[in-house]
């Protein structure tokens, strides 16, 4: 023991007398291929599309049911229902109480939720692998025989009131819906959340009718990653727990088309702010258009890190903002951009002009090398260390189906990044440009609204109540 430790204080001792040069980065060595476990796809007879990727390194089986049922199939007069539905899914069924559901998950080894987005509603789960079958049982019977207990409706009523109201109180809050409503027109991507009309309206009846239209076999991708039994055991297995859930046809989905982006500016009043929280944003191409990577780079450099050109020009040299940053959200059927600050009243009308300086340096000139360089590290740095947990394949997958992607998408992603070019970045900066560009301020506007009519056209905007 001795031994070692003298060698070790010695190996130390030399590490810290070696030179470095802290003026230049570490190198990075080259993007690496993403190299996936090997993925079985097969379809049960009542159109449920199951997707088995095996992972042996850990004894865990992480699953996805992953349903085309988000928030944009919310009735018009209900929006908020999805994610209720969601909420309330593993609060009981008809033959097991919340509780039971949460104990019996844990005892092996896991746990069960769910969540809604625009696009997809899905049920997350994991367990030990020896305890697959027992843990798939007890997910077919939340999935298909969840009962929303009278007295659980009730609570989430409540919480969601109160959640409702603590984030109108939120100037951020208020700006994203205000935001999402200006950009996505009448389209049902407009809505983020429910009213508290909506929240009062929500009974037993609407939640049933909601899974019985929606959470159906072929409208359903299951998705288990880790440790498992042959392909055929799997299929016997997935057959007996889920074979007898009913196939049903689906509505037909047929929603307004998205208006063109053009500019507006919009002024939400939040008497009192001492600060104007502001955004600028486009509706731009989504994951399956050719200019997704060269924005998601280019989002990269603009807006997306401790260096990026918001951070360093509004935060570091002018001092304006503790935060500037920038947001590339791909849904379905479009996608959006947005730049987003929040400044002291004071300086709104000089934040706005930086703003718009860096947003239409994107399309002006080409990226430097090092951004260049850089954004790729990060970005596909960030997506390789996200497939490293059995959690983050899982939800990646769910991605490529409800996303209706490439088979290939997880596995060409890195290639796609180290093919971008400075000039791609470029082309796509006009989905940042200020000439055309949804402007949402929230503060006080008898304050702000002289500093900002530089830029536009004011509307006035009042927040719900």
């Amino acid at each position: 023991m001795q031994r070692f430790l003298l060698g070790f204080l010695c190996a130390v001792t030399l590490f810290a007398a070696a030179p470095v040069d802290r003026s230049q980065p570490p190198a990075t060595p080259p993007i690496p291929d993403v190299k996936l476990p090997n993925r079985e796809e097969f379809m049960l007879p009542n159109g449920l599309t199951v997707v088995l990727a095996r992972d042996s390194r850990f004894p865990l089986l992480s699953v996805r049911l992953a349903f085309l049922a988000g928030s944009k199939y919310d009735p018009h007069d209900l929006p908020g229902l999805s994610d209720s539905v969601a909420a309330l899914l593993n609060q009981g069924t008809t033959t097991r109480s919340a509780r039971q559901i949460a104990e019996q998950a844990a005892d092996l080894g896991g746990q069960i939720s769910a969540g809604s987005r625009h696009d997809d509603l899905t049920v997350a789960g994991s367990c030990l692998s020896t305890n697959a079958s027992q843990f798939l049982a007890l997910l077919a019977d939340v999935i298909q025989h969840a009962s929303f207990p009278d007295e659980e409706v009730e609570l989430q009523k409540q919480n969601r009131l109160q959640l409702l109201r603590g984030e109108r109180a939120e100037a951020n809050y208020l700006g994203q819906e205000a935001l999402n409503e200006a950009l996505f027109g009448s389209h049902p991507y407009a809505h983020i959340g429910p009213t508290e009309q909506s929240i009062a309206q929500l009974n037993k009846k609407s939640l049933e009718t909601f899974r019985d239209t929606y959470l159906v076999p072929n409208n359903a991708f299951l998705i288990l990653v880790g440790q498992m039994p042959s392909e055929a055991a799997m299929k016997t297995l997935l057959t007996a727990e889920f074979g007898k859930w009913q196939k049903k046809g689906l509505p037909v989905y047929n929603p307004p088309a998205f208006p063109a982006n053009r500019k507006q500016l919009l002024l939400v009043d939040r008497p009192g702010s001492v600060q104007a929280n502001i955004f600028s944003a486009h509706l731009a191409p989504n994951r399956t258009s050719p200019d997704y990577f060269p924005l998601a780079l280019g989002n990269t450099v603009l807006g997306a890190g401790l260096d990026s050109r918001l951070f360093n020009d509004i935060r570091e040299k002018r001092g304006y903002a503790y935060d500037a940053h920038s947001v590339y959200n791909p849904l379905r059927e479009t996608a959006y951009t947005s730049a987003v600050t929040q400044v002291r009243n004071d300086v709104v009308e000089p934040a706005m002009q930086a703003l718009n300086d860096d947003l239409a340096a994107m399309s002006s000139t080409d990226v430097t090398a090092r951004e260049m360089t850089q954004s790729k590290n990060a970005y596909a740095g960030s997506f390789i260390l996200r497939l490293e947990r059995q959690s983050g394949l899982a939800d990646q997958l769910v991605t490529v189906k409800t996303m209706n992607l490439p088979a290939n998408y997880l596995e060409m992603f890195t290639t796609h990044i180290r093919s971008v070019e400075p000039d791609q970045v470029r082309a796509t900066g006009k989905f940042w440009s200020p000439d055309d560009a949804t402007v949402v301020v929230v503060g006080d506007a008898s304050k702000i609204k002289k500093s900002i009519e530089k830029y536009g056209a004011v509307e006035i905007v009042k927040p719900p109540k």
